[in-house]
């Protein structure tokens, strides 16, 4: 089930999706008769790609899961007599790649992920980090790659629990239930992800502390002429906010959440 979900689910993305009607419609236009369908493909394949390209649209599509959760600031774990224990950080993609800095065989995610986890651990001593992620499509678990990249931006080894067993967001939100125990704990994962890892979190009984990190859209005062023309970024936002709606979606299906 779990590589059934990784392989069908990037059909549903937009560039996949558009490029699969496109290519669809091409074949027909140019090898069979049916000419018409394959106009018909070759357009719902472009309306599916050009609107996704744009600012605009990728970030309001987005921004309804980013901005579910506000920025973590130690106000909002001030209880002195239960302090903030651990700091949780869900992996979000590696390669382990010995060829490059450590820091550099992370995903943009993963280490988005990092640094924000570093800076609430910094804000809460004597906190210990838990770094979350197994070996899924990679020799090295995520966790070792996350825990190596903690330690060369300085947070101590001892202050490293590494969860390397997990697959997905469900199993990290089993096994670190098993680390913090009752204990409250703050997690840390993309703010686009932050609301179905929340709601995973909260139905095995956990109310953690949330650090969103990664924010794609972002408010500007002042129009830039890149607003105006379709880009490849405007395109990732439209296929992180795709990709989370439907592991919502399916995580609803399974009753996970």
């Amino acid at each position: 089930m779990f590589l059934l979900k990784k392989i069908a689910a990037p059909f549903l993305f937009p560039v996949p999706l558009s490029l699969l009607f496109a290519l669809s419609g091409l074949f027909l236009l140019f090898f069979t008769r049916r000419r018409r369908t394959g106009k018909v493909l070759v357009a719902v394949g472009i309306l599916i790609f050009a609107p996704l390209s744009f600012d605009q649209i990728s970030s309001k599509i987005i921004s309804p899961l980013e901005q579910r959760y506000g920025a973590y600031s130690p106000s909002i774990s001030g209880n002195v007599s239960d302090p903030v224990k651990y700091v949780a950080v869900l992996g979000g993609g590696h390669a382990s790649d010995p060829s490059l800095p450590v820091t550099s065989q992370l995903s943009r995610a993963s280490l988005l992920r990092l640094v924000e986890g570093i800076r609430v651990y910094r804000k809460n001593p004597g906190s210990k980090m838990i770094l979350s992620g197994g070996a899924v499509f990679d020799p090295v678990p995520e966790a070792k790659t996350l825990a190596d990249s903690a330690q060369v931006l300085g947070v101590k080894g001892d202050d490293i629990i590494m969860e390397s067993d997990s697959k997905d967001t469900k199993d990290q939100a089993r096994f670190i239930k098993k680390i913090v125990g009752g204990n409250r704990f703050v997690l840390v994962t993309s703010a686009s992800h932050m609301p179905r890892a929340m709601a995973l979190f909260r139905k095995l009984g956990m109310d953690p502390i949330p650090a969103p990190a990664g924010h794609l859209a972002k408010k500007s005062k002042e129009l830039s002429p890149g607003q105006f023309f379709p880009s490849a970024g405007s395109l990732q936002k439209s296929e992180r906010a795709v990709y989370e709606y439907l592991g919502i979606l399916w995580a609803r299906l399974r009753g996970q959440i």
